[in-house]
């Protein structure tokens, strides 16, 4: 799944685990370096783990570049994950870096803890329900944002979609990927979560499917609500690409998707959008779990819940906001 778990030899502690790397999405190095460290950190987070012991950076200078950008690029980009480590209670020691014809940045996140720190991403139950913590979209808001420049691929989308609510989303989408998941990943203890995981590269079909199959009872997972950033919807059936109502669009720095008792989902959903968490938390209630084989599925026609960019007027948004959250098309 998310992380390796391997019992030590010394008073019944584990090891935890995990590497990830990627290549840039989004413009600003400082952010790009900000979203690796949220996106190494929330595999240890999809199991509860809210402290790591350390961090190790991954970056690799592209050889296109001249010694200006480098010098320009790099730094930011390290600082940004330097800033994210520390956000997350941890700092960066060491690493690697190579020149290389990408750029390429990641790192390796690693905790010693007791058993009781971590959550086994096995044990949903029927009657649970499914919880998200950050709206879908990130994938194709990166792309509509490339797609500004490139009027073949705009005259596809300028229909349904401004160049002022591109450049909303691509900020929101930007925002979300760099917000830890470590308070959800601390409320999971206090909700009594069963089982989560975080929606990255698989979409969030794909990593639904592949928590279904870790489970010990015999459940399935459905799919009722997507929570996406305004407008994305639009863009990926104008566009005929990515697959968002599908499930199926590739996200960065996702949210949790965690399996929750039913009395407790609603409260999570509440608490973590409380103040005392800092700007910017967010959940929706966006399934069930089921008796049933090992797998995971969305309905025909889910809801489609508008998540507005910070920034968006309502009224800005209002024409087709009504529509697409209530009735969309599969």
């Amino acid at each position: 799944m998310d992380s390796c778990v391997i019992p030590l030899r010394h008073g019944g502690l584990s090891l935890v685990q995990i590497t990830d790397f990627f290549y840039p999405l989004v413009e600003d190095p400082y952010m790009m370096g900000r979203i690796a460290c949220a996106n190494v950190l929330s595999d240890l987070y999809a199991m509860g783990i809210t402290e790591c012991d350390n961090m190790l950076m991954l970056l690799s200078v592209s050889q296109s570049m001249n010694e200006e950008e480098r010098e320009k690029v790099t730094p930011l980009m390290i600082k940004g994950f330097r800033d994210a480590a520390e956000e997350g209670g941890t700092a960066v020691t060491g690493g690697q870096t190579v020149v290389n014809p990408w750029i390429i940045i990641g790192g390796v996140a690693t905790v010693v803890c007791q058993p009781n720190e971590f959550i086994m991403p096995d044990n949903a139950v029927v009657g649970d329900v499914l919880v998200l913590t950050k709206p879908l979209g990130t994938q194709v808001a990166a792309n509509a944002h490339q797609w500004l420049d490139n009027p073949e691929r705009w005259n596809k989308i300028k229909m349904v979609v401004s160049r002022e609510e591109v450049e909303l989303a691509y900020q929101e989408a930007m925002f979300n990927m760099a917000t830890l998941n470590r308070t959800a990943a601390g409320l999971m203890h206090t909700f009594n979560a069963h089982a989560a995981t975080d929606i990255t590269g698989f979409g969030i079909l794909g990593h639904s499917q592949n928590l279904a199959k870790q489970q010990r009872n015999e459940v399935s997972f459905v799919i009722h609500n997507l929570p996406i950033i305004a407008k994305m919807a639009a863009i990926s059936k104008a566009s005929g690409r990515f697959g968002l109502l599908q499930g199926t669009s590739a996200e960065t720095s996702g949210g949790l998707l965690i399996c929750l008792p039913r009395e407790q989902a609603a409260r999570f959903c509440s608490e973590i959008k409380s103040s005392k968490y800092g700007e910017g938390h967010q959940a929706w209630i966006v399934g069930i779990v089921e008796k049933g084989n090992p797998t995971a599925r969305i309905i025909d026609k889910p809801r489609v819940i508008e998540v507005l960019p910070r920034g968006a007027t309502a009224a800005a948004l209002a024409p087709d906001n009504s529509n697409a959250s209530s009735e969309p098309s599969s």
